[in-house]
């Protein structure tokens, strides 16, 4: 019965965020804006990043690695996302919806483990300073951002796996993607093992690096407490603020999301978290690290000054 039930639904359909056509017209224009700042905004980050030797350092290296996440992140799901805007049925084949959930779990899990190790970086830059070249090599770079973009597939393929070999009884998604919780609100089965899966999940690839988060920098707070002048306090500081304000803002959504209180239905609730992860949060990180970093501004203006030569 389960078996002939999977293999009947060939495709599903998306309830989008909204069945009003005006509505999605200017959804659409609002997040095809938002679309275009994140792809430039990130582009341009790497962009910085490979040209100017003065960022060859693992801060940015670990910068460049999530750029790189967020823009394949943001392109999993939105360029699908405008398209359904603009369409009367909004559909996703099977396998494009296992796809499409598999790559955006990984990416997001990856990111969130990435500002694990970034963090890392952050705690042995201030605390260890006059060790943190011998500490934060090359090879220690690669294999920190090699491991978490592994633990990020790796968790995504289980999770994956796990859901879709459930038996479904409906194909109409109340989501604008392929996102878990909505795929199992599709199941004709008892879906406690895989809540609990999901917590499972959660728990590695979200509290375990919030845990390193709150340990580097309650470091971090201790060390520059300890430094005498303020201009020293200010300065290494500075050196954390950008990478503060973005986890901040990322594993904050996801607690008050999670482990806040939660209404009896939260379906729009995680329709509203998924665009944050989805369209939000990758446009709004490089415009944190730019406006906010003295360095990646030096960069991009002695840029644009080779660009104005050049005329």
């Amino acid at each position: 019965m389960g078996r002939k039930n999977q293999t009947w639904v060939s495709e599903f359909i998306l309830l989008g965020l909204s069945s009003c056509w005006e509505t999605q017209v200017s959804l659409f224009f609002l997040f095809l804006a938002m679309y275009l700042v994140t792809m430039l905004g990130n582009f341009v980050i790497l962009f910085l990043i490979r040209l100017d030797s003065s960022l060859n350092t693992p801060m940015y290296f670990f910068l460049g690695v999530l750029s790189f996440v967020d823009i394949c992140y943001t392109n999993s799901t939105v360029p699908q996302m405008l398209v359904h805007f603009l369409t009367a049925r909004k559909t996703i084949p099977f396998r494009s919806c296992v796809l499409q959930l598999c790559v955006s779990l990984a990416l997001g899990g990856s990111e969130f483990l990435l500002l694990g190790a970034m963090a890392y970086d952050r705690y042995v830059a201030v605390c260890h300073p006059l060790h943190y070249t011998a500490i934060m090599h090359g090879g220690l770079c690669l294999r920190l951002a090699a491991s978490c973009l592994g633990a990020g597939f790796m968790n995504s393929l289980m999770e994956t796996a796990i859901t879709f070999q459930l038996p479904l009884c409906r194909n109409v998604i109340n989501h604008f993607a392929c996102e878990t919780l909505a795929v199992l609100r599709l199941t004709c089965v008892d879906i406690s093992f895989n809540m609990a899966m999901v917590a499972v999940s959660g728990f590695l690839v979200i509290m375990l690096p919030c845990s390193l988060v709150l340990f580097s920098y309650g470091h971090i707070v201790a060390a520059i407490l300890r430094i005498r002048s303020a201009q020293g306090r200010s300065k290494a500081f500075g050196t954390c603020a950008s990478h503060l304000t973005v986890v901040s803002m990322c594993f904050g959504a996801t607690i008050f999301t999670y482990l806040g209180p939660r209404p009896a239905s939260s379906v729009q609730q995680e329709k509203m978290v998924a665009l944050f992860y989805a369209v939000v949060a990758p446009m709004l990180n490089p415009l944190i690290y730019s406006l906010r970093n003295k360095e990646v501004m030096a960069a991009l203006q002695k840029v644009l000054e080779k660009l104005r030569d050049n005329r």
